[in-house]
């Protein structure tokens, strides 16, 4: 299909969003007393789990068709959110109830959009891990695994569900992998696509379920498992040593439309505007490791800020990667100095909450960030951290940013018009 809104002055727009983690479906206010959202895992370490309320919205997904009971937790994450994003779009013709789901008035457990075929774009780190796991432990075992083995673990898969659910025909579905800057891959990919013509709507976003014994064995292998324990809030980004990285699980996804400038004018109510999405790499020795100037985020941050036709000194505040890591959180720090010289915009960050999504973890950002523009408020961390707290700034536009393994970075500009 091919969209005539291209050319310099229309501009990509979320009509909705929505997401899951350990904040269950709702997304915090300065106004919040919280307590810690992290729970203890099994294997004894602190993780940032579903509360009740969301696991029974989960379970409910699971249970709500046959094919869906053999989904990895990945893909229903994604499902939830991507309900979510459908229904505040107004793309889907079930009711809209005031917990952001969406009742349908059929027995249909998809959604039946009554606008032109969407595309969808999902970033995934690790994709569908629990099931792998679970089929290869049954390989171990027994020396055969089911035949539906291979498509439910394929990443290919996570896209492909969401736009089945989303009542989808004749669009394109794509899974992105690129460790924990994925679902800016999939926003980068979904602004490509509107911008250039060959869709008009766009679900995109990210998802992860990796609170599995081997995955997060494998976090702690690499020596930056925090040391606190669940009730004492144990992720802090931006508060040094020692490293503080936890887990979590959870998905973010948006509904992204091509508006003209015509139509933006003619808006009634305030639009998010997803300006520009830029990437940077940097090939150094450790694939686990990056530079301590953080080159990578300098090029994916300048790319960010020339896609969207501003610099520095237009960005009101900045939600960090930052997951922890003294080395991590540091070389961030380095770059943004280097781009916005010593005086930077306030830092802000929702994974002392949520965790580190890996592969979610920049749309949960992206989406944290668009409430910082509609409400103007945040909460502020219980513990030192250079993190800011509210205080009469106004916030029009926030650059996003996200890392990963491998040397890749990935920046976002959204700003509220």
């Amino acid at each position: 299909m091919t969209n005539s809104l291209t050319g310099a002055e229309a501009v990509t727009v979320i009509r909705g969003r929505g997401r899951v983690s350990a904040l269950g479906l709702a997304l915090p206010t300065s106004g919040d007393t919280f307590a810690s959202p992290f729970n203890t895992h099994p294997t004894g370490v602190p993780v940032a789990a579903l509360p009740p309320a969301a696991e029974a919205a989960v379970a409910a997904l699971r249970r709500s068709q046959p094919a869906y009971r053999q989904l990895d937790r990945t893909v229903l994450l994604a499902l939830l959110a991507a309900r979510q994003a459908t229904a505040q779009a107004g793309w889907g013709n079930g009711e809209v109830v005031n917990d952001g789901q969406e009742r349908h008035p059929t027995n249909s457990p998809t959604h039946q959009l009554t606008t032109s075929p969407l595309a969808v774009s999902i970033g995934s780190s690790r994709g569908a891990t629990g099931r792998l796991e679970e089929f290869h432990a049954e390989f171990l075992a027994e020396g055969s695994v089911p035949v539906a083995a291979s498509p439910l673990t394929t990443l290919g898969n996570v896209a492909s569900w969401v736009a089945f659910d989303a009542g989808q025909t004749g669009g394109a579905a794509l899974s992105h992998s690129s460790t924990c800057s994925s679902a800016f891959q999939a926003l980068g990919n979904a602004l490509a696509w509107l911008k250039a013509g060959m869709a008009t709507r766009f679900l995109a976003g990210g998802t992860e379920a990796p609170l599995t014994d081997f995955t997060l064995a494998q976090m702690r292998a690499i020596g930056i498992y925090s040391p606190l324990a669940a009730t004492d809030w144990p992720c802090r980004p931006g508060a040094g040593r020692p490293s503080t990285f936890v887990l979590g699980e959870g998905a973010a996804v948006f509904a992204l439309e091509q508006l003209s400038a015509e139509q933006v004018a003619a808006a009634t109510q305030p639009l998010l505007v997803l300006a520009g999405v830029g990437f940077g790499f940097e090939a150094i020795g450790s694939k686990t490791g990056l530079s301590p100037e953080g080159w990578h985020f300098q090029q994916a941050i300048r790319q960010a800020l020339a896609q969207s036709g501003v610099g520095p000194a237009d960005i009101d505040a900045v939600v960090l990667h930052s997951p922890g890591t003294p080395a991590g959180d540091a070389a961030e720090r380095a770059a943004l100095r280097a781009i916005f010289g010593p005086t930077l915009p306030p830092l802000l960050s929702n994974k002392w909450l949520l965790g580190h999504t890996l592969g979610a973890s920049a749309a949960l950002s992206l989406d944290f960030a668009c409430h910082v523009l509609e409400t103007q408020q945040w909460p502020t961390p219980p513990f030192a951290t250079d993190l800011a707290s509210p205080g009469g700034q106004l916030i029009r536009r926030i650059l996003v940013n996200a890392a990963g393994f491998g040397g890749n970075a990935a920046s976002v500009v959204v700003e509220l018009r």
